[in-house]
């Protein structure tokens, strides 16, 4: 390959991975912009539905959007005892976009949410995520309630156990 055509691989790889790393950032710094849809966006992204979406992973995402956000009655079983997704509409309903903020910024909860990126994201985000999920109807009933540690939980749950320890290095003597 000719040192010409080389460089023009370089300049064309480095475009392909500066757009690959910047775009992402131009939405969330550029556009500053807080609305129903990039909260919706967002929702899609993130991963909310995932958990907050009874069945959306099993329907690869095929639930329509009138059903989202409505808790699930399955638990999340582990050490920390059985958690449940909750019902976002209901929580949503009974929260200002402030009181939102606050405690979006200063959650602190069991597996499986994942709240250390929830902590993370930019005030343009927090606020989208609640104009959208306010936009919605509070349908549903609340999640069931934690049940701590040593109780098993009814169906349906999912068991989050981790691997067992490596067998311990043999030392040479």
């Amino acid at each position: 390959m000719k040192n010409s055509s080389r460089r023009r691989l370089l300049v064309i790889l480095v475009s392909a991975l500066t757009t690959a790393v910047l775009a992402p950032c131009a939405w969330a710094d550029a556009s500053g912009d807080v609305s129903v849809e990039r909260g919706r966006y967002l929702v899609m992204t993130t991963g909310c539905n995932d958990c907050h979406t009874a069945g959306y992973s099993m329907a690869n995402g095929q639930v329509p959007e009138s059903e989202w956000l409505m808790g699930d009655n399955a638990g999340w079983y582990g050490p920390w005892g059985t958690t449940y997704a909750t019902n976002l509409r209901i929580s949503f309903s009974n929260k200002t976009e402030d009181q939102w903020l606050s405690y979006a910024r200063n959650l602190r909860t069991r597996p499986a949410m994942t709240w250390f990126s929830l902590n993370i994201l930019t005030e343009e985000d927090l606020r989208s995520l609640y104009r959208f999920i306010r936009q919605l109807q509070p349908l549903g009933e609340p999640a069931p309630s934690y049940i701590a540690p040593g109780t098993q939980p009814p169906q349906p749950y999912f068991e989050l156990v981790a691997p067992p320890p490596p067998p311990p290095a043999e030392v040479a003597q």
